[in-house]
C-alpha cells in the first residue's frame, strides 16, 4: 500500500511539473514564431506543432510501456520534451525556424506523457477505484497549468540576463520542469505495467496473458465494439470541440476590441474548468459509471456551444457570456476525457487497453491539431459563429456513434460490467 502511495505521488508530482513546464512556454511559442518569420500566421502553426507532436509520439510511447513498463515510458516522454524545450532554445538562438519547429513537436512529448499518467495511476488501484485515481492526475495539471504562466515574466528576465532573447527565456523554465518530471519518473516502481492492479485483483494465481495487441488488431477490434469504439470517440470529440473554440476565443475577443486582461482572465476560467473538478468527475465515474459523466459532459457541451453561438449573433460580445462559455468548455472537456477513459479501460481486454490506450491518445492530439489548422480560416470566413457550428457538428458525430453503445453500457441501478458481454464471449478470438 505504501509502494502505490508513493508511485500516485510521484505520478501527481511529475504531471504538476509536467503542467507548469507546457503553461509556461505556450505564452511566448507563438510570439517567438511571429518573431523569427515576420508572419502573425506562424503563431497558430507553432501552437499547432505542439500538439501535432503530443499526437505523433503518443501511441509509440504506449507501445513502450507496454513492453518495458510506465517508467521507461513516461522517463523517455518527459526526457524528449526536455530535449525539446532546449532545441527551441537553439532555434531562437540562431533564428531558424525549422530548428525551432521540431523543438515545438518534441515538447509535445510532455503533453502525451501526460495524458499516459493517467492510465499509469489506474494501473496502480483496483478497477473499481480507476476514474478517481486517474482524475487525481489530471487534477493535477490544475495547479502546474496555474503555476505556469507566472513563471513566464520570471523567464523572460532569466533569459535578459544571460543575454538571450528575453521570450526564449520561458523555455528555460520549460526545460527545467520537463527535465525534473523526468528525474521523478525515472523513481517509479518497474512494477507499474498496463493492467497490474486488475491482474492481482482477479487472481493472486499465476497465468499466461495473451501477447499485447498490434495497432490493426486492436482497431479492429473496437471498431467492431460500440463501447470502446464510443469511448475513443469521446475522447476524441471532446479534444476537438474544446481545441477548436478555444484557440479562437482569443482572436474573437481581440477583434472584439477586448483587452488583454480580459482575454487572460477567459483563458484561466477555461483552463480552470479543464481541470479543477476532475476528481469530481473521476467519483462519478466510478460510482455512477462512466456512461453517466459523458452524458453529463453532452449536456455541458451544448450548453457552452449554445452560448458560443448566441454571443457571436450579438451586436457586441459579452465578458459574462464568453467567460461562462469557456468555463463549461473547459468542464465538458474534463468529463469527456474522464468519462472516455474510465470507459475504454472498462470495456476492453487487458492485452488491447495500452494499444488503444495510445491510439486514442494520438487520434485526441492528430484532431485537436487538425481544428486548429481549420480554424483560422473559419474563422476569417464565417466569424465565430461557424466556429460553434463546427463544434457543434463534431458533437453531433460523437452522438451517433452512442446509439449503439448505450444499451451496453453500465448505469445506475444497472451492476453488470460494461461491455461485459463483448469481453466474455470475444476476446478470446482476437490476438
Amino acid at each position: 500500500m505504501k509502494t502505490r502511495t508513493r508511485a500516485q505521488a510521484k505520478l501527481i508530482t511529475a504531471q504538476l511539473l509536467s503542467g507548469a513546464g507546457i503553461a509556461s512556454g505556450y505564452a511566448v511559442g507563438g510570439l517567438l514564431a511571429e518573431e523569427i518569420t515576420g508572419k502573425t500566421s506562424m503563431a497558430g502553426i507553432a501552437q499547432m506543432s505542439v500538439i501535432l507532436g503530443a499526437g505523433l509520439i503518443a501511441y509509440p510511447l504506449a507501445v513502450l510501456a507496454g513492453k518495458a513498463g510506465r517508467r521507461t515510458a513516461l522517463t523517455l516522454g518527459f526526457g524528449i520534451g526536455a530535449l525539446g524545450a532546449t532545441v527551441v532554445l537553439l532555434g531562437v538562438a540562431l533564428q531558424f525556424l525549422p530548428l525551432f519547429m521540431v523543438g515545438m513537436m518534441m515538447c509535445g512529448s510532455a503533453t502525451a506523457s501526460g495524458l499516459q499518467a493517467r492510465y499509469a495511476a489506474v494501473d496502480l488501484v483496483d478497477p473499481a477505484n480507476a476514474g478517481r485515481a486517474m482524475s487525481l492526475v489530471v487534477w493535477a495539471t490544475t495547479i502546474g497549468s496555474v503555476l505556469g504562466p507566472s513563471f513566464t515574466a520570471p523567464g523572460a528576465h532569466l533569459g535578459a540576463a544571460l543575454g538571450m532573447n528575453d521570450l526564449a527565456g520561458p523555455y528555460l523554465i520549460s526545460m527545467t520542469a520537463f527535465g525534473l518530471a523526468t528525474l521523478v519518473a525515472s523513481t517509479l516502481t518497474r512494477k507499474i505495467k498496463p493492467g497490474a492492479a486488475e491482474a492481482t485483483a482477479e487472481s493472486s494465481e499465476p497465468r499466461d496473458e495473451p501477447p499485447t495487441m498490434k495497432l490493426v488488431p486492436a482497431l479492429r477490434f473496437a471498431l467492431a465494439r460500440p463501447v470502446p469504439l464510443f469511448a475513443m470517440i469521446t475522447i476524441i470529440a471532446g479534444q476537438m470541440m474544446m481545441t477548436n473554440v478555444m484557440v479562437m476565443t482569443p482572436v474573437h475577443m481581440d477583434h472584439q476590441s477586448f483587452s488583454l486582461g480580459a482575454i487572460g482572465i477567459v483563458v484561466s476560467v477555461h483552463i480552470a474548468g479543464m481541470y479543477a473538478l476532475s476528481p469530481v468527475f473521476g467519483w462519478m465515474a466510478d460510482r455512477f459509471g462512466p456512461g453517466t459523466v459523458i452524458a453529463g459532459g453532452v449536456i455541458v457541451f451544448a450548453t457552452s456551444i449554445t452560448l458560443g453561438i448566441i454571443d457571436a449573433a450579438a451586436e457586441a460580445s459579452s465578458m459574462v457570456l464568453l467567460s461562462t462559455a469557456l468555463i463549461l468548455l473547459g468542464v465538458g472537456w474534463s468529463m469527456f476525457l474522464i468519462g472516455g477513459s474510465a470507459l475504454l479501460t472498462a470495456s476492453v481486454p487487458q492485452h488491447a487497453k495500452v494499444t488503444l490506450q495510445g491510439a486514442s491518445d494520438s487520434a485526441m492530439n492528430l484532431g485537436g491539431a487538425l481544428m486548429a489548422a481549420m480554424a483560422g480560416t473559419v474563422l476569417e470566413a464565417g466569424g465565430f459563429l461557424w466556429i460553434n457550428i463546427m463544434a457543434t457538428i463534431v458533437l453531433l458525430i460523437a452522438l451517433a456513434f452512442s446509439i449503439r453503445a448505450v444499451p451496453l453500457m453500465r448505469w445506475p441501478g444497472r451492476r453488470d460490467p460494461i461491455g461485459s458481454a463483448e469481453r466474455t464471449s470475444e476476446t478470446s478470438q482476437v490476438r
